[in-house]
Order: structure tokens, then C-alpha cells, then sequence
């Protein structure tokens, strides 16, 4: 911690113990705070500040209302510094890991107001209660300038850091950071009681079940991956859909090919020549020839066995719920088993599963839902997200059906689409996600408004 007297000056930071992550030790610090701005470093690697960047941190501060200010910075690797651009602050930005980098510029007044808003004591979540209370109480400006250098936080491959909020050791730190998001959304009126509608499961339909396949360019994978669709054992009728998003590779002969042997399989090819996975979903669950549920399978994994449709059919009706949602396992493309295996999002309970599910960026595989609700609702037209945003409004008024036991392998290898993203990409995917729990946010407050 350094407090700011002017750009010039910097007075050194007691020596406390504990750190930053615990509610008690950033009570400590609040003595310490007695100059009208503090900045806090809140990662342990070595931070060389820019010429003046502290004279434009307070002056961008002393120039606007905000409660918290942070900038983008340079990520110094052993092949020297690389620009790491961050995103923008929305009301949406409720998930725990949020990139602020590691210089955080708080408004000394509004810190201490925070910090006395934080009544529970946490061991991992308090910087994540403390960020929050401060959205509560003025703006999270971000500077969108390079201010200073660092070695980088985590150098690991996007699609190795997917999966570091369902590793069961982090579970007591997810507990926690639950309980931070629960207090978040009651103090801004978007808490949701486990209070739900029931669903309508009436209808003629086709089938009792489709399996949608949304799929580009996938030979290596799209035949085994219908597949394992096709081979399922069910007590009642059942299809499979793909939407065949315009291949240039071998995989619509694949399927010209799979329809010659299968009654079931539906090849779809739209007309539209701009749908991304969510507008190929629409193109399915609009369709004449969908079932009353539909299942997801991405194009290059697959169900776990021959059981799925009927585990997730069954749950439809046991649980009364208008989407069930399973658990999978990590493997490589050879179907290996990779860390950390099962990925269950117990995280999401009965009770308080669509709160958390605001602060946490997945929702588990596979995803069914009740056609006759996703028809109202949609997908949004992307490649990214819009399974989670669909989930997200199903749940706004009704249970999600969960499933625990392991029913799909979902592989990690170099095609898949988040394997090894650009920051630059991260970033347009994390502002996705967040503009769309911002839509969610404004959305719940309207329901509970209205109760």
C-alpha cells in the first residue's frame, strides 16, 4: 500500500500482518489512510511505474467523481514488455475474477466507507467485497493507458485457465466469494428468493428429445460426435439436429453421408450467411421438426455413454425444471483424462444457484432445455456466451435441473475455439459476459420491483 500525498511524494507502508485477501487486514490499514487518495498493489511482482504515472492516476482522480481508478500496463516477459489492454467497469462486472491489473487507486473517504460497509470477515474474499462495496458507492473508472510494467500474473494458455473456479480445492474460496456476490445483489435490489414458476411441458412436438449440433468445419470430430447422439438409449423417440453452418472443409459430406444410414439425423443447412452458434441453435429450436426438450453437443465432444438423453429426460420431469444442466469431464482429443477432470459446478444449488450463477462465467455441459420456454427466449446471435445467456434468463423465473454424475467428455485441444485466445480476445468475451449480466442485473430488479 502506498498513500498519496502528492505525485511526488510517497510515505511508506506500515508492516501489517496478513494480507489483502482478509477482511481484518484491510481494517488495519485504514488508520494508515489519512491523505486523500490510497493505492493499493495488490499482486506480489515487481511493478515499475511509467514516467508521471502517478501524477495521471491523480490527476484523472481529482478530475472525476470515481470511487476506484485503474489502468491498462505492459506485461514484462522474457520476451520483453507486451501491451495487456483490461476492460471496462459495468454494473455487469460481477464476476470474481475481473481484471483490475495490480495497481488499484482508491479515493481514501470512499475506502473507508467500503471497508466499514464489510461486515462479514473473510479469509479469501475480501478485495472482491471491498471492489463491490465501492461500485456501490461512486464509479470504477478504467484509464485505458499503459501506466506501468509487471512480470505477468498467470502466463498459462486461456483454455488452462477456464476451469480454476471449479477445482474442488478452491471450493472454501468459492464459498466465500458466493457469500460476497448474495450481500452485492441484495444491496442493489437484484437478489432472487428460491421462489420459482413451473414449467409447461404440454405441446405436440415431434419427438420427445432433439440433440442440436451446431457445427463449422469439424471432419475431424463431427462423426463421432453425432455418433455418440445417435447411439443413445431412450424409452421414447428421439432426433438429431445439426445445423451445418456453411463447412468448407469435408464435414457436410460427412453428413450427407450419416443421413443415408440414419432416420433420425437431421442435416440443416441455413440460408443465413451471418449466424454465429447461438443463431444456428435458433435455427433448430424453431423448427417444425424439434422436440419438446432439446440437448446440446458441441461438434468435437461427446456424451460419456448411451444413457444421456434418457438421465435428462427423466430429470426434466423429476426435478420440474425448464433446463437441466450436466456435469463433464476434461480429456484430451485421444479422450485422456486432463486436470481437473470432473467439472460438476456444484457451485449452483437449488436455492441460490441463479444468484451465483451472476458471478461465475459457465454453467456446466451438457445443456437442455424445454423448447417450448427457449423458443420465447432465443439465443443471442454469437459464437460465445450464448448458451450462459439463455441459462441466465431461464432461470430470471424458473429452477434449472441439475445432474452431478458425469454424462459428457468435453475435449481440449488445439481447435477448440477458446484454446489459446489473444488478450485482446479474452477481453471482447469477458465484456460479453458482462454486458449480459449487466442486462440480467436491470432485468431482476424489475422482477423483484414487481413481486
Amino acid at each position: 500500500m502506498i498513500n498519496t500525498h502528492t505525485a511526488k511524494e510517497e510515505v511508506e507502508a506500515p508492516v501489517l500482518q496478513g494480507n489483502l485477501c482478509q477482511t481484518a487486514f484491510l481494517r488495519q490499514l485504514l488508520p494508515y489512510c489519512d491523505t486523500p487518495y490510497t493505492l493499493l498493489i495488490i499482486q506480489p511482482h515487481r511493478i515499475d511505474l511509467g514516467t508521471f504515472a502517478l501524477d495521471r492516476l491523480l490527476q484523472i482522480a481529482q478530475a472525476t467523481s470515481a470511487a476506484m481508478l485503474y489502468s491498462d500496463y505492459n506485461d514484462n516477459g522474457v520476451n520483453g514488455l507486451s501491451p495487456h489492454p483490461l476492460t471496462d467497469y459495468q454494473d455487469g462486472s460481477l464476476r470474481d475474477d475481473f481484471n483490475f491489473g495490480a495497481l488499484w487507486l482508491l479515493r481514501t473517504e470512499k475506502f473507508k466507507e467500503a471497508v466499514k460497509q464489510m461486515t462479514a470477515e473473510y479469509q479469501f474474499a475480501a478485495l472482491y467485497d471491498l471492489r463491490l462495496a465501492l461500485s456501490r458507492l461512486g464509479k470504477i473508472l478504467h484509464i485505458p493507458e499503459i501506466l506501468y510494467n509487471m512480470a505477468p500474473a498467470d502466463s498459462r494458455l486461456s483454455g488452462e485457465k477456464n476451469f480454476d473456479y471449479v477445482d474442488p480445492k478452491n471450493r472454501e474460496v468459492q464459498s466465500e466469494m458466493e457469500q460476497v456476490c448474495n450481500q452485492h445483489l441484495k444491496h442493489v435490489g437484484a437478489w432472487l428468493p428460491p421462489v420459482f414458476q413451473a414449467p409447461d411441458f404440454e405441446g405436440n412436438f415431434p419427438v420427445e428429445m432433439s440433440v442440436v449440433i451446431p457445427v463449422r468445419n469439424r471432419e475431424k470430430t463431427i462423426s463421432e460426435a453425432v455418433k455418440s447422439a445417435l447411439n443413445q438409449h431412450t424409452s421414447f423417440p428421439f432426433n438429431v439436429m445439426v445445423v451445418d453452418n456453411h463447412s468448407t472443409d469435408g464435414t457436410s459430406g460427412i453428413l450427407k453421408q450419416l443421413c443415408t444410414e440414419y432416420d433420425n439425423l437431421i442435416h440443416i443447412i441455413p440460408q443465413e450467411q451471418d449466424l454465429g452458434i447461438g443463431g444456428c441453435w435458433n435455427r433448430a429450436i424453431t423448427d417444425d421438426r424439434c422436440g419438446r426438450f432439446c440437448i446440446q453437443l458441441d461438434s468435437d465432444d461427446l456424451y460419456i455413454d448411451n444413457t444421456v438423453l434418457q438421465q435428462v429426460r427423466d430429470a426434466f420431469y423429476t426435478q420440474k425444471t425448464a433446463a437441466v444442466i450436466g456435469s463433464y469431464r476434461i480429456v484430451d482429443f485421444n479422450l485422456h483424462p486432463l486436470p481437473p477432470g470432473l467439472i460438476d459446478h456444484k457451485e449452483w444449488t437449488p436455492d441460490n444457484g441463479r444468484n451465483n450463477a451472476l458471478r461465475i462465467n459457465g454453467l456446466g455441459a451438457p445443456r437442455a432445455f424445454c423448447t417450448s420456454i427457449i423458443r420465447k427466449i432465443k439465443f443471442p446471435n454469437t459464437s460465445y456466451g450464448e448458451d450462459y445467456a439463455a441459462v441466465l434468463a431461464i432461470s430470471r423465473h424458473y429452477q434449472i435441473g441439475r445432474l452431478y454424475d458425469a454424462l459428457y467428455l468435453c475435449r481440449r485441444w488445439e481447435g477448440n475455439s477458446d484454446a489459446a485466445l489473444s488478450v485482446e480476445k479474452e477481453n471482447k468475451n469477458n465484456v460479453f459476459k458482462d454486458r449480459i449480466r449487466t442486462f440480467e442485473v436491470e432485468a431482476r430488479k424489475t422482477v423483484i420491483q414487481g413481486q
